[in-house]
């Protein structure tokens, strides 16, 4: 590594050197370091898994415009709308079609613990509103009680989720009635359910006999071939009677979802914080440690300064320190944070995985932190005077 770094740096690698004279404080700094790149990671990990998880939903659906309650601030919550404004955005000539999504969660009452399942009911006789995978079984759903279920819901065995086919459903019952389960779907768990579940509209009104087929959580319109959504959105604002609806495209309704989700839900923010408290963690150990090496080798520095080195040289040097701890504490940080976020999505199946852009962007933070971190530690020497060191 000595002779890397000499090469490298064109002089004799002196921050290696002094970091090195010390290796139990060196395994300390990178153990410092490592910690905080895997509490941002662990941090960075959630958080893309709940927008992984606010989306996923979107992805059952094949919908051009969505129509909410003013209230609804994410798919599965706010109130209902009235079928009537369908027939009022079907006035539009580039809305070729409409359909009520119904929300509920049904629990499944299994022999070792109760699944929770976010369920949707939408009218199996329209197969374009269905995502490609969904829409090639919903024929199954016009039976009164049918259902799909997602085979990766948190609880489900995978055994038994596989031995769910059409030719081998598998019954349960909920709220009085009997569903069916002729087949599955891939879903996932996610932070407001165990899995997800789908049914025709008919017979998810049979689970919910308070709702009204008139009134659906969402409406969904298809629109002519080649028009913009944000555009007929933007029409039927102005077509629409209720001017306190949400009307906007279905990919504007996913992101207000996940923005939502992000920045305004306490699980958002708290681990947006958890971000922040780890890159400052880590800040504060680097410069602890440089800040140490700085005091204990203050008259190497004085001698280097009273033969004319100036305050750059010894920037130089701090910083090869900073990056030299930002380098090699990084490489054990994502090691065990991949680990530990496996380990997380196994137990949750939460979409949670190490990402290429999660490990750039942390990389260039852990760089940018310990150069701060150095570039604040040499504070001292830039005023310090060589006759008052020694």
């Amino acid at each position: 590594m000595k002779r890397f770094l000499q090469a490298l740096l064109g002089r004799l690698p002196i921050g290696w050197l002094q970091l090195i004279h010390s290796r139990p404080r060196f395994a300390a700094a990178l153990a410092g370091v490592a910690f905080a790149n895997v509490l941002v990671f662990v941090q960075l990990g959630i958080m893309n898994s709940m927008g992984t998880a606010t989306l996923k939903p979107y992805g059952f659906f094949d919908a051009d415009i969505m129509i909410s309650a003013p209230d609804a601030n994410s798919m599965t919550e706010g109130g209902n709308v009235a079928r009537q404004w369908l027939l009022q955005a079907l006035a539009d000539p580039d809305v070729i079609s409409g359909s009520g999504l119904f929300i509920g969660n049904v629990s499944w009452q299994r022999s070792d613990k109760t699944l929770s399942l976010t369920t949707y009911g939408l009218d199996p006789t329209l197969p374009e509103y269905f995502a490609p995978e969904i829409a090639a079984k919903i024929g199954i759903l016009q039976l009164q009680g049918a259902a799909l279920v997602d085979r990766f819901s948190r609880g489900l065995p995978q055994e038994v989720a596989a031995a769910i086919r059409p030719q081998t459903p598998l019954d349960f019952e909920s709220s009085g009635e009997t569903l069916t389960l002729y087949d599955t779907f891939a879903g996932g768990g996610g932070f407001g359910g165990d899995g997800y579940m789908i049914l025709s509209d008919q017979t998810f009104l049979s689970l919910f006999p308070a709702r009204s087929s008139s009134a659906p959580d969402h409406i969904l319109l298809k629109t002519a071939p080649g028009t913009d959504p944000d555009v007929v959105a933007a029409r039927l604002r102005e077509l629409i009677s209720d001017k306190t609806l949400r009307i906007r495209s279905y990919a504007a309704a996913g992101q207000e979802d996940l923005s939502y989700q992000q920045t305004k839900r306490p699980t958002g923010i708290i681990f947006g914080f958890g971000v922040v408290i780890g890159v400052l963690v880590g800040i504060v150990i680097v410069y602890q440690v440089l800040s140490t090496d700085v005091s204990d080798h203050m008259r190497e520095y004085a001698t280097f300064k009273a033969m004319g080195y100036d305050h750059m040289f010894f920037l130089g040097i701090i910083l090869e320190e900073a990056l030299i701890l930002a380098v090699f504490g990084f490489v054990p940080g994502i090691i065990v944070a991949t680990a530990i976020l496996a380990g997380m999505a196994a137990a949750t199946t939460l979409p949670l995985q190490m990402t290429l852009a999660m490990a750039v962007m942390v990389f260039v933070g852990t760089l940018l932190a310990c150069a701060l971190s150095g570039a604040v530690a040499t504070r001292r020497l830039a005023a310090a005077d060589p006759a008052d060191l020694f």
